[in-house]
């Protein structure tokens, strides 16, 4: 099938991504944890499914108390995944098989390992004194403010040494980073240089609106109770001044500046929070700032509706002005999309057609592993899990291990083919029988589905880089207009599990580009889908 990708589009406008969670996807020797040389073993399947790039979650060296996400040295590999070389082959690899490599940048907290904050805790007047968020106690001796940590307490931890609380929107052991200090912005960029100078195409930005805080360290106002049970103490504040700062915009112009000099690479943000939306689209502004920014709108939905997917699209219009957005409907953070959106027995054909939906989405699409097959969430037992905040909020917090647990590659094989050791996460009984090589060998699976309906993407500018116009938004029915280049596709899907009446609003005319679970032009059974080519004068 031919690829419309042109050579005045940036790669990255359109494309589809593969989110990696490296400790998960494959391991070679034997510890029971994925690693770098497992990922290079298994890019051609990443390759086979027609997606653009990779995006490799945190490998760098760490204590592993957020799995990777509190980093003790950015700029090398943690011995768990491997070596810089390993990194090195993997890049390689990659680029023979027509992959870009986008790599996590954590650059709102380090781990209080790194070197930079056993510096900065030592005294009130080092080098790197400021480069961490101190502050002194109220005249009672407890913390600067009413902040909260996203995994439970206080976001402020005392330290002795300085007398002083240190700030930590997450565990205690990640210490906020002063962003706001030019010379961390400096340190920061420093590291991204290193890894672009390494080959890596693209960043995504974690958690980036957590980077700057209000520096007078004003009290987050009381959140309204709007009736949902809150599991931890983060939920009754407002965080109107312990994230998104303003200033984070203009160190986002320093970052696009320094990936400007390397040429055609990616940056986006994940964005989350009640501000995420306005964030998002000051993040993404103009020429000046981030390619791209995605949310956890779809992510933490407990279902998927033609009304949340319209009004999800309708806030990212394709003006001048407004951002590119990237869309995910599963990743490490959240519950699989099909345990969360249709019931055991529905799961089949409702995967076919969330996929679908995702790959005629504007916007970037990233497929979190084992989406290609319709892994389900993993109910891990207490004894097993590995998660900090699930942990801390057990039983009432979802565990994120349930959608971190490894790669099913061969059903019959030990583990699955993952590791031949006791995985770090069990795999989970259900999903052995989704394993690649059953997928492989049946021509209807979804994972053989997935890599038709990404080669139709690359191939009709309309889906990979068009406009889209909403046509039909009603209880189960969602049609919307995909338009590029002198090309209309009309993509229409029943979203819900029974049969619905073709819309009045949709003229079936024109060649049937692809159509599954039974729809045809004027019919949309249970979870049917089905693209147009309309005809053009």
């Amino acid at each position: 099938m031919v690829t419309h990708k042109t050579a005045d589009t940036p790669w990255w406008k359109g494309a589809a991504i593969y989110q990696i969670y490296p400790r998960s996807f494959q391991d070679s020797n034997g510890d029971g944890i994925g690693d770098l040389p497992g990922i290079t073993a298994r890019l051609d399947h990443v390759a086979r499914l027609g997606v653009d790039a990779i995006w490799i979650s945190p490998f760098f060296t760490s204590p592993m108390r957020d799995f990777g996400y509190d980093i003790a040295d950015y700029c090398d590999i943690d011995p768990i995944f491997g070596t810089l070389a390993d990194f090195d082959a993997l890049v390689a690899r990659a680029h023979e098989l027509g992959l870009k490599v986008t790599i996590d940048q954590v650059y709102a907290h380090v781990s209080d390992l790194h070197p930079w904050f056993t510096q900065s805790r030592q005294s009130r007047d080092n080098e790197r004194a400021d480069w961490f968020v101190w502050a002194d106690p109220k005249a009672d001796g407890t913390p600067p403010s009413n902040w909260q940590s996203v995994f439970g307490g206080p976001a402020w931890t005392w330290d002795a040494r300085r007398r002083q609380y240190y700030m930590h929107q997450f565990l205690s052991s990640q210490p906020q980073l002063n962003v706001h200090n030019p010379a961390v912005q400096d340190a920061l960029l420093d590291v991204m240089r290193f890894w672009l100078d390494r080959g890596v195409d693209g960043f995504r930005l974690d958690a980036l609106n957590h980077a700057m805080h209000d520096p007078a360290l004003r009290d987050n106002p009381p959140a309204p109770d709007d009736g949902s049970v809150r599991t931890r103490p983060f939920d009754y504040q407002i965080k109107r001044y312990s994230q998104s700062h303003p200033d984070v915009v203009p160190f986002i112009e320093r970052i696009r500046a320094l990936c400007d000099d390397y040429g055609a690479i990616f940056t986006v943000a994940e964005v989350g929070g009640a501000f995420a939306e306005q964030e998002m689209k000051a993040y993404t502004a103009g020429e000046t700032r981030l390619n791209s920014a995605y949310g956890f709108t779809f992510l933490y939905a407990d279902a998927l509706t033609p009304a949340l997917v319209a009004d999800t699209v309708e806030r990212w219009p394709d003006e001048p002005g407004v951002g590119w957005p990237s869309w995910a409907f599963e990743n490490h953070d959240a519950p699989r999309a099909l345990s969360r959106w249709c019931r055991p027995v529905d799961r089949a054909p409702f995967a076919r057609m969330k996929m679908m939906l995702l790959a005629c989405l504007r916007g970037n699409i990233i497929l979190y592993q084992g989406e290609e097959l319709g892994i389900t969430q993993v109910d891990i037992p207490f004894d097993r899990l590995q998660d900090p905040e699930a942990i801390a909020n057990w039983p009432l917090t979802l565990s994120r291990d349930g959608a971190r647990t490894p790669m099913p590659w061969a059903t019959d094989a030990v583990e699955a083919g993952f590791t031949d050791a006791l995985p770090w996460l069990p795999l989970g009984e259900d999903n052995l029988g989704r394993a690649v090589d059953r997928q492989e060998a049946d021509e209807g699976s979804l994972l053989n589905f997935t890599r038709i309906l990404l080669a139709i993407r690359n191939a009709h500018p309309a889906l990979r880089s068009g406009a889209l116009d909403l046509l039909v938004v009603d209880d189960a029915c969602l049609a919307f207009r995909r338009r590029a280049e002198g090309e209309s596709l009309l993509c229409c899907f029943n979203l819900s599990r029974e049969a619905i009446d073709w819309p009045g609003a949709i003229v079936p005319a024109g060649a049937v580009v692809l159509a599954v679970n039974g729809a045809e032009p004027g019919a949309l059974p249970p979870y049917g889908a089905i693209i147009f080519k309309e005809r053009t004068p």
